[in-house]
Parts: structure tokens; C-alpha cells; sequence
């Protein structure tokens, strides 16, 4: 078996959270959002926030949600095109807080990468992918 990335993840919300999920990955983070019209219309349970032409998380909204558990999940890597100082400039414009910054080890090596909090309790890594200001 040859895998060649992750092609998405998928996290659920609480059923009245698509608005606050907007809100944070849209318009704060600047991601895309895919598929809300057949979210809309009841075709698919669930939307999807655009991290790359190959990857996304799908977010399904849940009646039943209950925040993640650090015993069942920890975090999702997300590699992001600029510097550690440009993540946290992006940031702190769009009100949000950085958890923790570290180097950590991931698929590409070590990178500086800033740790934030979704508003439903999923912690996300922000992993620098440019080491100077361009």
C-alpha cells in the first residue's frame, strides 16, 4: 500500500455550532468552505473547510457532540505557506490565541508551528513552512 497524504479528516460540532465553525475556520484561519450548499439542502451530513487543493476536514454538525477528549484526540497538522511570525501576525489580527509554540517533529522535520484551540475543544498545529520573511 503506497499512501500519498491525508486526504481529510472529519470532526464533529455541536448542531448549532456551523456559524461559530464559519466563523473560526472561514474567517479567522482564512480557509475555504466546500460543499455548504449540499449541507444546505440535505444532501450530504456534513460541510468541508478547504486546507489545500488535496485536503480538507469535514465538519459535521451533531445533535449529540460531546468535545473531544485529550485521551481520544490530540491535534490535527496543518502545514501553512509563510513564516511563524506571519501564522502568529494572522492570528492575533483575527482574535485568536495561541495555545503553545513549539518545533516540533512532523512529516516534513522539525518547523516552528503555533498551536490554537477551534471553539469546540479540537486543537489545531499551524506548522511554518517558510523559515524567513520572504
Amino acid at each position: 500500500m503506497d499512501a500519498t497524504e491525508i486526504d481529510h479528516a472529519k470532526l464533529r460540532i455541536p448542531a448549532d455550532g456551523i456559524d461559530t465553525s464559519l466563523g473560526f475556520y472561514r474567517d479567522a484561519l482564512g480557509f475555504g468552505i466546500d460543499g455548504m450548499d449540499l449541507y444546505e439542502s440535505g444532501d450530504k451530513p456534513f460541510f468541508s473547510v478547504r486546507l489545500t487543493p488535496g485536503s480538507v476536514i469535514h465538519v459535521e454538525p451533531d445533535k449529540g457532540f460531546e468535545p473531544p477528549a485529550r485521551t481520544a484526540y490530540d491535534h490535527v497538522a496543518v502545514r501553512i505557506d509563510d513564516t511563524i511570525d506571519g501564522i502568529e501576525r494572522d492570528l492575533q489580527a483575527a482574535g485568536v490565541e495561541v495555545d503553545r509554540r513549539l518545533d516540533p517533529l512532523g512529516a516534513t522535520g522539525v518547523a516552528p508551528a503555533v498551536y490554537v484551540t477551534d471553539p469546540f475543544g479540537y486543537r489545531l498545529e499551524l506548522k511554518a513552512e517558510r523559515t524567513a520573511e520572504a
